[in-house]
């Protein structure tokens, strides 16, 4: 198979994996995620050169995925709902103090994982200073305090 069509059909393939995978996992990346992260690049790297390692074929497969690449950032600006697919909105988990039980589950955000941002951000200890927090799209959580609480 061309080494051009296998880098379309890999970067497709880990964009669908990655944003199924949900947000959490482009954020906070423990020792076995980096260690998988390294085991997919390895396989990732075998399928698209296939029997081919020559210089050429490496020089097309990067070239491929930073043209694929450049392309999805063009047609993510040109097209919301193409952005919203590939990256996903921010989502609301904490409201008014009150874990949003469901949609963390979803998001797979412990309540530890909120309290840890309020810590780092706020210096908050507690759910009930939370006003609001925010999964961003790049996994991160955001923390609005309650006004004159922490």
């Amino acid at each position: 198979m061309n080494p051009i069509l296998r880098g379309v059909i890999i970067y497709v393939f880990l964009l669908i994996i990655f944003r199924i995978t949900g947000k959490r996992t482009l954020s906070n990346t423990t020792t076995f995620e980096l260690v998988l992260l390294l085991i997919i690049s390895e396989v990732t790297q075998q399928a698209m050169a296939g029997e081919d390692f020559s210089i050429i074929t490496a020089f097309l497969l990067i070239s491929t995925l930073i043209g694929m690449d450049l392309l999805f950032s063009f047609i993510k600006t040109k097209s919301k709902l193409f952005d919203e697919a590939a990256e996903g909105s921010p989502i609301i988990v904490v409201d008014k103090g009150k874990p949003l039980k469901n949609r963390m589950r979803l998001s797979r955000v412990g309540e530890e994982d909120i309290l840890a941002s309020a810590r780092l951000l706020h210096g908050l200890e507690r759910m009930d200073q939370i006003k609001y927090a925010v999964l961003e799209t790049d996994g991160s959580i955001s923390i609005v305090p309650f006004e004159g609480k922490g």
